[in-house]
């Protein structure tokens, strides 16, 4: 079904103005934005498959760090090696194949240095996967590059999956996404010193981050100096974040929202069959406590584009959160 309404409608709540940090504040203290892109076909499906296959590698990280000095928070590791999962039936998107990681018993960094000045900022990227897999390269790898390019310091997050039999399925990755903001807080990246330390999470990733951001304590119990250090990040950009919501649009035990909760960056298609509840619930209460968020509802793009050109309203989202890290200072040139 083609839309009658082939604009950009955007909806802004609040007037700029100076705040003491950030370099834009709005009325009611907080930035909000809802876009509403009403563009293209109202597909349930997700990102439409190719056929032809382009193989792309996934860029190398320039650092290599452990996020645990020994052994892992307790968890049913599994037992086989680890392993790329993708197959030559699998889906692709944008004309892609992407890197399907699974069996990651060793969590790690992977460190991507600006290509440009530096801003001090760091993101540590977590993909999605349903914490079955992680989309190493469509939402990690490839996302990484993009930011370096930014002056920002970019960390991929290689979290353990998978963890469907967990009882909690989300504690394993939380935990390792606390660690790492206490890692950088600490200095215990070699050669990474950020003044600002943001997450970036896809799918499941935005599960995990939006609970790291909205986390009341730490998941684990500490283990080294490092984990003096805080581990809640100073903001949250969450990509068509999974599992934020019940019975609709009331959010899950966990998500507790509060004046001090870091600002937060949403972008969702209305057609994911993943609910863009989640962000929009999530946007609501950040609007209730007055905390500088902005979201993005895209009238299609399905599920799992990551940063990719998919030719769909949903290919907007990085221009769109580029200009939000520039007006919060996150990205100074």
């Amino acid at each position: 079904m083609q839309c009658l309404y082939p604009t950009r409608l955007p909806i802004l709540l609040g007037m700029p103005v100076l705040g003491p940090k950030r370099s834009i504040r709005y009325a009611w203290s907080a930035s909000v934005a809802l876009t509403l892109l009403l563009h293209g076909s109202y597909s349930a499906k997700s990102v439409a498959e190719e056929t032809t296959v382009i193989a792309q590698p996934a860029a190398k990280a320039d650092l290599i760090v452990p996020v645990w000095p020994d052994t892992t928070p307790a968890w049913n590791a599994p037992q086989k090696p680890e392993v790329d999962t993708t197959g030559d039936d699998s889906n692709k998107i944008a004309n892609q194949r992407l890197i399907r990681l699974t069996n990651v018993a060793t969590p790690e960094l992977h460190v991507f240095h600006p290509t440009g000045p530096s801003t001090e900022t760091a993101i540590l990227i977590a993909p999605g996967g349903g914490y079955t897999i992680l989309a190493w390269d469509l939402e990690g790898t490839e996302i990484a590059t993009w930011l370096q390019s930014l002056g920002i310091t970019a960390i991929v997050v290689k979290y353990r999956v998978p963890t469907r039999s967990e009882e909690k399925n989300w504690l394993p990755a939380v935990q390792d996404l606390q660690r790492s903001i206490s890692l950088l807080r600490s200095n215990g990246v070699p050669g990474v010193s950020a003044a600002e330390v943001g997450v970036l999470g896809f799918s499941a990733g935005g599960n995990a981050s939006a609970r790291v951001a909205t986390a009341a304590k730490r998941m684990y119990e500490p283990t080294d100096n490092h984990d003096k250090a805080e581990c809640i990040p100073d903001f949250a950009v969450l990509v068509y974040p999974a599992w934020l919501v019940k019975n609709g649009a009331e959010l899950i035990e966990g998500i507790s929202i509060h004046p001090k909760t870091p600002p937060m960056f949403f972008a969702h298609a209305a057609n994911d069959p993943i609910t863009c509840m989640s962000s929009v619930t999530l946007f609501g209460a950040l609007q209730e406590q007055k905390v500088a968020s902005e979201l993005h509802v895209f009238s299609s793009g399905g599920h799992g584009f990551g940063g990719r050109k998919t030719e769909s309203p949903t290919d907007a989202w990085k221009a769109l959160c580029e200009q939000w890290l520039r007006s919060q200072n996150w990205v100074k040139h």
